[in-house]
C-alpha cells in the first residue's frame, strides 16, 4: 500500500500549533479592498483558529 500523501492545499491554508490549535488566515482580504473599512480591513489582517468542529478533519488532512 503506498504512503499517504499530505493534502498540498491545507499545507498552503493551514499552520498547526505546539498548543495543537491550528492557525489559519481570515477570509475576504484579497480583492475589492476600496468598499471594506480600514477597520474591517486591520481585524482581517490577525489571524484566526480553526474551530473544535474541524479541528478533526484538518488534522486527518495534515498528518498524513
Amino acid at each position: 500500500m503506498p504512503k499517504q500523501k499530505t493534502h498540498t492545499g491545507a499545507k498552503k491554508r493551514f499552520k498547526l500549533k505546539k498548543s495543537g490549535l491550528i492557525k489559519r488566515n481570515k477570509m475576504n482580504r484579497r480583492h475589492i479592498l476600496t468598499k471594506k473599512s480600514p477597520d474591517r480591513k486591520r481585524h482581517l489582517r490577525k489571524a484566526g483558529y480553526v474551530s473544535k468542529a474541524d479541528e478533526k478533519n484538518i488534522k486527518g488532512l495534515l498528518s498524513a
